[in-house]
């Protein structure tokens, strides 16, 4: 009975908790990260769109290397740099 009771207040729990989930994957992926980590996942996705960097950090760690089409992002790749500035921002990190 006690196993029984668990398992239905565990499933009204987690029912609950559904409610406040991120809408986005990419968001909850990010949410367990730190600036340092989410600046380098969201550049790059820029670095391998050969997006030209300008900064000296950026370089320094991608490369000075850009090519076609220049940082030109599919919309899955825009959705997830999105997200991944959105936890940026929601943590204060500097950009």
């Amino acid at each position: 009975m006690r196993g029984r009771f668990f398992s239905i207040s565990f499933s009204i729990a987690l029912a609950g908790a559904a409610t406040f989930l991120p809408a986005s994957p990419f968001i909850a992926e990010a949410q367990a990260q730190s600036c340092g980590q989410l600046w380098y996942q969201r550049n790059a996705i820029y670095a391998r769109a050969g997006y030209c960097f300008q900064t000296a950090r950026a370089r320094a760690t991608f490369g000075e290397n850009c090519f076609p089409p220049y940082g030109r992002l599919s919309p899955n790749q825009q959705a997830r740099v999105n997200a991944l500035q959105y936890q940026e921002d929601m943590r204060g990190c500097p950009r």
